[in-house]
């Protein structure tokens, strides 16, 4: 598996962070719109499994192909750079601000939003037969899941918000601990068996994932789900956006950042009383 140790990873995430704060806006672009059209395919492949199967733990646990495809490829989720870009900041490398960190979230949202969208058209075609009949049971799963995961929520009120941005808060802790896991390893095999561990947790759990639901809700509407535009970011893409950044800034990047790549000095053996009487 060619393990990298922690503090090693640790200096990989800030360089990371430093390059995506760097990289050209047509990169950007395209390397988001590339991951969120990725995602949104494995979430549909991993919801007609489930439809097919009956079984949502097969679900979960082939979802994770769609991950480490776009990881592999280099392309970007909003998730990842949420735990990713702040930390050069942090580390003061030269010429990373806090403008560019919010640049590269709007881009990558932008790119994460169009691909997942472009996906959920062309899934929602092949579900109704090029909108000429009802959807099939796919499609219809995927509007049921659409009116649960908002008016769901809405109808639960305060409740409601707080265990959607609870479910992103620990969505994004276990798809970010993939993104991280990836870099433990320098093997494509180690780096696929590294991310795909917390993504089957994440995703067996019914997490939210801001980028999965830039496809499902989409398509929920597409296909016939009884909720909005404004139902979908009100009482889910936003809570949940806000959530995956916590999730992942918090008990991944800064977590990691701090006792990794700013380690403390080790404390010094204290000497018992015959040792200093020796002395």
């Amino acid at each position: 598996m060619s393990y990298i140790q922690p503090a090693e990873f640790a200096s990989k995430m800030v360089d990371a962070g430093e390059s995506k704060i760097f990289m050209a806006t047509k990169d950007t672009l395209i390397r988001a719109y590339m991951a969120g059209a990725i995602l949104a395919l494995a979430a549909a492949f991993a919801v007609t499994i489930a439809v097919n199967t009956g079984n949502f733990l097969v679900a979960s646990l082939l979802f994770p192909v769609g991950f480490c495809t776009l990881y592999l490829l280099g392309f970007d989720l909003l998730t990842g750079v949420f735990t990713l870009a702040p930390l050069a900041v942090i580390a003061k490398r030269p010429g990373c601000t806090w403008p560019g960190v919010f640049r590269n979230w709007g881009l990558v949202f932008v790119g994460n939003f169009a691909g997942a969208l472009t996906t959920a058209v062309m899934m929602a075609i092949i579900f109704t037969m090029g909108f000429s009949q009802e959807p099939n049971a796919v499609g219809q799963r995927i509007g049921q899941i659409g009116e649960a995961r908002t008016l769901g929520y809405a109808e639960a009120g305060g409740a409601g918000m707080l265990t959607v941005f609870v479910r992103a808060v620990m969505c994004n802790w276990m798809v970010s601990t993939g993104v991280v896991a990836a870099m433990m390893s320098s093997s494509v095999s180690g780096k696929i068996m590294a991310m795909w561990m917390p993504i089957i947790v994440f995703f067996y759990l019914g997490f939210e994932h801001s980028i999965v639901n830039m496809f499902l809700f989409p398509s929920g509407i597409m296909l016939g789900g009884e909720f909005t535009w404004v139902d979908y970011f009100a009482y889910n893409e936003i809570p949940v956006v806000l959530g995956n950044l916590v999730g992942g800034l918090t008990f991944v990047g800064g977590m990691i950042y701090a006792t990794h790549f700013k380690e403390s000095p080790k404390r010094k053996p204290i000497k018992d009383a015959s040792t200093v009487a020796a002395e």
